[in-house]
């Protein structure tokens, strides 16, 4: 397992390398994983027996990221925008139900997937579109995922403290602690790509380091719900590709509203 999580990692570097210095093919980078997150998101949901409109959503979804890569913006916040009339669609769907149960269940997780995975990951494309985007995509990934690496080996080695076993059992105390320390010790390094002052690091490394953990907790959650163990298995070793941007949902909004103001 560890093993074909090393190789699965090695392998997406590499296409991050590849890909990041071109920021539409990074766009589509990130629609790519947008669209593979919400198969498995939507498809782990039907198992649960719920009637999702998968391949809507799956389309609704990819042209959140597709609108910001070409620039497409009828208005300031096209995005939500494309939200809501993404909702009135689904609404007008339901007239041609033969059963009013489950309307909206069935509406509101398919919305909630549209906004929890594209919406919340397009914002790696928004952060690769500000002054030293690369620096700064480089800087998020490193601190989200150098936190991911360090609550899993810290975890695996010194792990005995359960820290929600409801939701995750094999995640501990020790390993939260382990994975909050590596995000600090990565915006440290990332102070280059950043050029803010310590205080900054400081507190992007504790706040992103959070965040992360609550990513991944969030999916961990849903996953119970849905009684899998992984969303897929599309990266060996790792799951699915919504196993892998999970902790990145929560902190490329966050670091992109601040970066932001600090920019101004």
């Amino acid at each position: 397992m560890l093993t074909k999580r090393i190789i699965s990692s090695i392998l997406l570097l590499c296409i991050l390398v590849i890909t990041i210095s071109i920021d539409w093919l990074f766009g589509l980078l990130v629609t790519a994983f947008t669209i593979v997150g919400l198969y498995e998101f939507f498809t782990m949901l039907e198992n649960k027996g719920i009637n999702i409109y998968k391949y809507f959503g799956i389309a609704m979804g990819a042209i959140i990221p597709l609108s910001i890569v070409f620039r497409f913006e009828l208005t300031r916040n096209w995005e939500l925008l494309f939200i809501v009339l993404a909702l009135l669609f689904l609404i007008i769907m339901q007239f041609r139900r033969r059963e009013n149960s489950g309307v909206i269940v069935d509406i509101s997780t398919t919305i909630f997937g549209i906004l929890y995975i594209s919406w919340f990951l397009s914002f790696l494309i928004k952060i690769r579109y500000l002054t030293g985007g690369i620096g700064l995509i480089l800087a998020v990934i490193f601190i989200t995922k150098l936190g991911d690496i360090g609550a899993y080996f810290i975890g695996s080695r010194f792990g005995r403290t359960p820290l929600i076993p409801r939701i995750s059992p094999k995640k501990t105390v020790e390993g939260a602690v382990g994975g909050l320390i590596f995000s600090i010790l990565g915006a440290f390094i990332s102070r280059p790509f950043l050029n803010v002052t310590h205080l900054h690091i400081m507190f992007m490394g504790i706040s992103l380091g959070i965040l992360a953990q609550l990513g991944d907790l969030s999916e961990s959650l849903m996953k119970r719900d849905c009684q899998v163990k992984d969303s897929g298995r599309i990266l060996p070793g790792m799951g699915g590709a919504l196993d892998f941007i999970d902790s990145l949902l929560f902190t490329a909004p966050a670091f992109y509203f601040y970066m932001s103001i600090i920019l101004k």
